[in-house]
Order: C-alpha cells, then structure tokens, then sequence
C-alpha cells in the first residue's frame, strides 16, 4: 500500500492539531499562582494576607496519604495541607486524630528541612494523645510535615 499525498498532508495537519493540543494543555497547567501561597495548589484564595489563628487553638489534622486534611478549627476545615498562619511567641497545638491506617508522624521543620526544638512525633498507624505537639511559634518554623509521606502530607507554616 503506498501513501498518497493527500494521506502526508491528513497526517501533517493531524501532527501539527496535536502538538498545539498538547501545548494548550501544557500551558493550562502551569500556571502555580493558587493565591495561598503554599505552592502546593491545595488552598483557597484569601484575597491577600490571611488571619492568623487564635493564640491557644487547638489544629486537628486526618492523616491521611494524599495530605493534611484539616478538621478544624473552623477557619481551614476541609483543606488540604492548609497553610497555618501563627502569631508569633503565641502556643498552639497541633495533632491527627484520624487516618487512613498508614504510619505517620507529624513534625514542625525550619527553612533547611530541620525540626525545631524536637517538635517531632512517633510514626504511628492509630493515632492517640502522643500525636500532638504544643509549641509556642517561632519565626524559625516553616512547615508541617508527615515524614514518610513528605512529598503529599506537608503545609506551609507563616508566622507573623
């Protein structure tokens, strides 16, 4: 069977339609800006500078593989990997209660990965009263993270 040549230009034209699809899709994609700040496209936009959580509150998590799902407090309910934003010097909580029977942990780290001043706890598939940290919060903390599951279960923490 040989090609004609209206089979190159039909082929031609479906090749060039495809590329300009994919670039189309591409570009769609790529756009990170989701208004939190948080880089991971999980959270909502607050128009600009969110409001810092009470000082004393108590910030309960589901563990769950795909990320943080906030439980409360009310303001960040239902998230994913919510961006915590703290008043500095202040103490708060922070724990699971739920998961999805996975081991996790929960950890605040700095800039560099690090976890400050221990605030660390033990990797765990039933979470209990050990899953909590009380912290006082520090500019030197940068995220919360679940360490087997660092690349889904981590959010951002802005103090101010």
């Amino acid at each position: 069977m040989t090609m004609t040549e209206h089979d190159t230009d039909r082929r031609t034209f479906l090749k060039a339609a495809g590329a300009a699809g994919a670039v189309t899709l591409v570009a769609g994609c790529s756009d990170d800006d989701d208004g939190n700040g948080n880089g991971n496209g999980n959270g909502e936009d607050n128009g600009g500078e969110a409001e810092a959580l009470e000082p004393g509150t108590e910030i309960e998590l589901d563990g769950q593989t795909a990320g943080w799902e906030a439980i409360a407090p009310d303001a960040i309910a239902g998230e994913t990997n919510p961006t915590l934003v703290l008043e500095e010097g202040e103490s708060y909580e922070l724990g699971w209660s739920e998961g999805d029977g996975q081991d996790h942990n929960i950890e605040i780290r700095d800039d560099n990965g690090d976890v400050v001043d221990d605030l660390e706890t033990d990797e765990v598939s039933d979470p209990d009263d050990d899953q909590w940290l009380e912290f006082e919060a520090s500019s030197d903390m940068a995220e919360y993270v679940c360490d087997p599951h660092e690349g889904s279960m981590a959010g951002d923490i802005d103090v101010q």
